[in-house]
Parts: C-alpha cells; structure tokens; sequence
C-alpha cells in the first residue's frame, strides 16, 4: 500500500483536529508551560484534545499503525507504519493570536516521511506532498476552493537569499554563532513562522529554512512537502532530518549546499 492511499484519511484527521482548534483560537485560553530550563514552551487544552482525538482515529482505522505525537507517550512505535502528529506546530503564535501554526500530520513507513500535511484552519490552507510532488490548497477571494501545485524557487546564490528561522534565542551558543554566519549572508532574515516557514519555502516565497533543537514531530510532516516541491531539507551535517535537531531546509540545491557550508565552518 503506498502513502497516497491515506491521503483522504489524512485529511480527515486535520478536518478533525481544526475543528477541535478553531473553537479555541483568539479567546483567553489557559496555557501551561512544559519546558524546563527557564524555555517556555507552552502547551493548551486545544493541543491535548486535537491530539486525543487524532489518536483515536489512527487506533480505531488502523490499530497496527503506531503514532509518534508531542502531547502523549509513543504508542507501537517500531511498527512499518507509524503516525506522527504535532497538533499545533507554533503554540506561541497560537496563544498570541497570530495566524503562523498549523497541524502537522505525517505517515511514516520503515521509519521514514512517505507522506505529509500542513493544515491551517484559521486560514483554510492545506499543504501537502508525498516526496514526489506537493500540493496547496486554498479558497479564493470568491471563497472557490482551489488547488495548485508547489514548486520552490531558484536561488544560486546566499546573497539574494531570504532565510527564515523561528528565533536565534532558541539556539545554543555555538549554534547560534554558526547560524550568524548564515544570517550574515543572505539578503533577508526573517524570524518567526514555525511550520508555515517551511511550506512558504515549498511554496517558492522563502529561500532557507535554518532552525536547531527541533522534535521529529516538528519536522517529519513538512519533509515530503518540501521535497515533493524540489527542495532540500538535511541536518545541518547533510544527515537525515527526520528525527529532528538540527535542521537546514533550500528550495535550491546550491543554497543548501553553501548554507550547511557555513553552519559546519
């Protein structure tokens, strides 16, 4: 069975999530802040329930799959397909009430991305690829649904780049000097964004996504987007990204590959 026989389901599981979300958006919910270290990193009742109830769709559709989530302990996660869901990818947008979050679905067989999707309810976009080729769709000014496919743009060089990072104040102090060195060279740094950073790449609007510390759930869902758009999405030592931390992603080839040059000079 291939990864494109459970696009309908995956998009069941964000139609499910956002209107679990949305109810909560814009109002004076409650926050909790699970980091440690003095991080705030928040977490809210709209996370857990879209969560539990994206779980509960997974065990009920397919109860040998295994699911990876940011809210609850791993369950089957060494099966062949395993789900990995991150409710509210940007909680701090979220709970500020900007817009820039969205829900992050991915289904991985063998352990790697075979299909991913960002949905933002707020704005009833959706993002979605398979590896192969990646997808947005929309409403219009008309409120006509419409569907178009992503593809990223060519940038040969850093100095006409546009780099986008969530924040150099969430990196290490080496890490953060190795990002500078990236930042210096580019035309346009722009902080912010969380996931919608990456399918704005995918999209073709931002040149390099360069971010540390990430979760797989933070990125496992955005790597079939962003290469089914043509880009490129690594480690910052060019490893495999699904499992998170360091992270490097170009719509083109040689931005990524000057970027990771100077992210490991």
């Amino acid at each position: 069975m291939t990864a494109v026989d459970f696009e309908a389901f995956v998009a069941d599981l964000a139609t499910a999530a956002g209107d679990v979300i949305l109810p909560f958006f814009r109002t004076s919910l409650a926050s909790n802040d699970k980091g440690r270290g003095g991080s705030f990193d928040p977490v809210t009742e709209a996370d857990r329930a879209a969560e539990t109830v994206m779980r509960r769709m997974i065990v009920d559709t397919f109860p040998a799959h295994g699911i990876v989530g940011e809210e609850f302990p791993d369950h089957q996660a060494d099966a062949e397909y395993v789900w990995v869901l991150d409710p509210i990818d940007g909680t701090k947008s979220f709970i500020a009430g900007f817009p820039l979050w969205g829900t992050l679905v991915c289904l991985e067989h063998h352990g790697q991305p075979a299909y991913g999707m960002m949905a933002q309810p707020f704005t009833r976009e959706r993002f979605f690829g398979d590896g192969m080729r990646a997808t947005w769709s929309g409403l219009n000014a008309y409120n006509t649904q419409i569907v178009h496919h992503l593809k990223t743009r060519p940038c040969d060089d850093l100095a006409t780049a546009t780099l986008f990072t969530t924040s150099p104040l969430l990196m290490s102090g080496d890490e953060r000097e190795a990002y500078g060195r990236v930042e210096s060279a580019v035309r346009l740094p722009r902080f912010g964004g969380d996931c919608y950073s990456y399918c704005m790449l995918a999209a073709g609007h931002v040149d390099l996504v360069v971010e540390a510390g990430l979760q797989p759930y933070d990125i496992a869902p955005l790597i079939p987007i962003i290469q089914g758009a043509g880009g490129v999405v690594t480690t910052w030592d060019g490893g495999n990204a699904a499992r998170g931390g360091r992270i490097v992603a170009a719509g083109d080839p040689r931005t990524h590959e000057a970027a990771v040059r100077l992210l490991t000079g």
